[in-house]
């Protein structure tokens, strides 16, 4: 009797075991980082560490790809893999980007130190409100504005105060272009509401990811004495490009 007793337990911790196996699922998750590009000849700031928190309340390190990034190698478009991971939970909070203390900015060739002192203490707290199906790959893309995130303080030193947007990989739409003659230096701003900006790159390109669908008016706007080059009702389709063509001035 004593034996059948111990079969059935033995029994029922194994049935327990592969239920609990069978509903667990997994949400593969992958952070990327791209930027809207700055005035600046590189902005270089160091991540050690991204977690994500879902609504369970529970933190999960993802496999980070630590090191020192330039924030202008990923702009117009080109961005990074930072992070990946499995997750527990299909619903997502929080995304915690988890900055060293190498960071600085050069300007015209001079390295200047980026304090950092909120970052360093607690991370890069961003709220994302994302459900994810199971066995299903997403990915969650961080947008540094390197223009608006560096502040010169009165002392001639340099802060790092990051502007971020945050976009799910695959929701809004894409606005590009180009304008003439390369190496003009211009702004480049869609706004409906909002705005959403970029530099242009040096070969004249330019791309802005993310943007909602609907009707933007595209604002050009040079360095001085040229004047800025507008264009209204430019259409943008969730998961599509458009391209606003060359722009010469």
């Amino acid at each position: 009797m004593l034996l059948n007793v111990i079969l059935f337990v033995m029994l029922g911790i194994s049935f327990n075991a592969c239920s609990d196996d069978e509903s667990t699922a997994n949400y593969p998750y992958n952070v990327r980082m791209t930027d809207a590009p700055g005035p600046y000849d590189a902005v270089i700031i160091e991540v050690i560490g991204v977690e994500v928190t879902g609504n369970n309340g529970k933190a999960v390190s993802l496999n980070v790809k630590a090191g020192l990034y330039n924030l202008l190698d990923f702009s117009n478009g080109r961005d990074t893999l930072l992070a990946s991971g499995n997750l527990e939970t299909p619903t997502i909070q929080q995304v915690r980007l988890i900055l060293g203390a190498n960071n600085h900015v050069v300007i015209d060739g001079v390295n200047y130190p980026l304090s950092t002192p909120s970052a360093e203490q607690s991370g890069l707290k961003l709220q994302v409100h994302q459900t994810l199906q199971a066995d299903v790959l997403y990915s969650f893309l961080i947008d540094f504005d390197a223009n608006a995130s560096i502040v010169k303080e009165g002392n001639g030193t340099y802060k790092l105060k990051p502007v971020i947007r945050t976009i799910e990989v695959g929701s809004g739409g894409t606005i590009e272009g180009k304008i003439t003659p390369a190496g003009t230096r211009a702004f480049v701003t869609a706004t409906a509401g909002m705005s959403y900006s970029s530099y242009v790159s040096a070969t004249g390109e330019f791309k802005i990811v993310g943007i909602p669908a609907g009707s933007h008016t595209i604002t050009i706007t040079p360095a001085q004495p040229m004047l800025p080059v507008i264009q209204n009702e430019v259409v943008v389709t969730s998961g599509a490009s458009t391209n606003i063509g060359t722009i010469a001035f």
